[in-house]
């Protein structure tokens, strides 16, 4: 491949240059060579270490990475104030694969013709047997699979054997690179809980050598938070591979996020009832003591009014100790008479619950909202208005009843200041309409015409006064 289809696309001095890199390591191993001196790449190419010969060389290396033989780069040390620079070689593609790729078929057309690459391509593959060719003949797969000749103990993983692999492997490896200090998943993990009869089972078996694939795989483990029985059910499921067996990252990616929504959820579910239990048992007095809960006092200048609910049942201090320190569940009972809806509690447990929000600023928030609810707006009290207005107070880390009272007299505000102005832009609009009406209206229509509504009454006309006017009338048309 190197001399019949790569030499004549990049030229001899770089095919020679990819050959005295490749013989730095033996041939029975792979890694890295020893650190040598840039200029034995010149004396031994027969370069001349001058500023031409860099440019000659930068030409040839840059060939070699245009079509996937050599990767290059740069290592700077900053103990030896010093850059090194490593020359990472790849394999030649195989006659298919290269024949396959579309670029470099093109590019091999242009050097050499169309008809010399049909004869490279003829050398390379061998033709089928003209005596099963072209004859209706019955196939029969003889091959054994793996695991019907091989029983391995797939549920006891070798943890000793994947830790010593993993430290002999090469300290660096194309692909994702894991983020921080988190534990990534190896092979190891997904295939032995990888069910042996998937139809995906090939190409996960494949991971093991696509570092790169594996990369993507930890990358959406981390990103979703997914366990190793989420991520094997995940790659279990049909079409998170393409036919040619690499994971598609967008499908699997959002597949995973909606099992993270669905586990979120549920996660969200099963915390509320578990706080419930607790509260429930811990309201129980096991021991038969009293234990009376600490108050906390409220400043003057942090004082919220009364609600219209409240009035004639307490007064602005009482009512503000109570938002202080009184649990939320309490609070909705004082301001339902009868049962609290399940609606209502359910927002209210979510915001306790999974946002984390203190019990004085839930009291604060529910006391704004009463006070919109009773103040004639036409905002309905829904779980998507609350949950913006509860999850303004986690972003702005409002986690003290003072905080919280500043918050929602600054939103007052900004909400008066906006009624104002909507209602001066209003009556503003109106005056200007009424004042002129008359002239935008007068340009644009006709002009109004006067019409008699009371025709005067005169005298009756005599019958001497007709037959003269008839006269006239004749002698007119008759001069016509």
């Amino acid at each position: 491949m190197l001399s019949y289809i790569y030499q004549p696309m990049v030229g001899g001095l770089a095919i020679s240059f990819y050959q005295f890199l490749y013989q730095h390591i033996s041939s029975d191993r792979v890694g890295y060579s020893r650190i040598e001196q840039q200029r034995r790449l010149f004396l031994t190419l027969g370069i001349d270490p001058s500023e031409k010969g860099r440019k000659q060389l930068i030409e040839i290396t840059s060939k070699l990475e245009a079509v996937g033989l050599l990767h290059t780069s740069r290592i700077y040390i900053p103990e030896q104030d010093d850059s090194l620079y490593e020359y990472e070689l790849y394999a030649p593609l195989s006659p298919n694969e290269f024949f396959k790729t579309q670029h470099l078929t093109l590019l091999l057309r242009d050097k050499v013709g169309k008809f010399s690459v049909l004869s490279l391509r003829e050398e390379f593959c061998t033709e089928e047997p003209a005596e099963i060719a072209h004859k209706a003949v019955h196939k029969e797969d003889l091959s054994i699979p793996f695991y019907e000749l091989f029983q391995l103990n797939t549920h006891v993983i070798d943890y000793e054997l994947e830790q010593a692999l993993s430290e002999v492997a090469p300290s660096r490896h194309p692909g994702y690179q894991a983020i921080g200090s988190e534990e990534t998943l190896n092979y190891a993990d997904i295939i032995s809980r990888f069910p042996r009869i998937s139809k995906n089972r090939a190409f996960v078996e494949r991971l093991r050598y696509e570092h790169e694939q594996m990369g993507m795989i930890n990358y959406i483990v981390h990103k979703y938070q997914l366990s190793l029985q989420d991520i094997c059910g995940l790659l279990d499921e049909e079409g998170v591979f393409s036919d040619q067996g690499e994971v598609l990252l967008d499908e699997l990616q959002h597949r995973a996020n909606l099992q993270f929504r669905q586990g979120k959820k549920r996660s969200e579910t099963s915390d509320r009832y578990a706080k419930k239990v607790i509260a429930l048992r811990d309201s129980v007095d096991l021991t038969g003591e009293d234990q009376p809960q600490e108050e906390y006092a409220v400043e003057m200048e942090f004082y919220l009014d009364v609600p219209p609910q409240f009035q004639g049942k307490c007064d602005i201090h009482q009512y503000n100790m109570m938002l202080r320190n009184e649990p939320y569940t309490m609070l909705l009972k004082k301001f339902f008479p009868g049962s609290v809806p399940d609606n209502m509690m359910d927002m209210f447990e979510k915001i306790d619950l999974n946002y984390k929000l203190p019990e004085e600023v839930i009291n604060v928030l529910i006391h704004y909202l009463m006070t919109l609810l009773v103040s004639g707006t036409d905002q309905r009290l829904n779980r998507n208005f609350v949950d913006s207005i509860a999850s303004t107070m986690l972003m702005k880390q409002i986690t003290t009843y003072e905080l919280a009272v500043q918050h929602i007299r600054d939103q007052s505000q900004f909400k008066q200041r906006l009624e104002q102005e909507r209602t001066s832009k209003s009556a503003a609009s109106g005056s200007r309409g009424r004042s002129g009406s008359g002239y935008s209206r007068s340009a644009k229509q006709k002009p109004s015409i006067p019409i008699i509504q009371d025709v005067p009454q005169g005298m009756a006309v005599t019958p001497e006064e007709l037959e003269e006017m008839r006269k006239v009338a004749r002698k007119l048309d008759g001069k016509s």
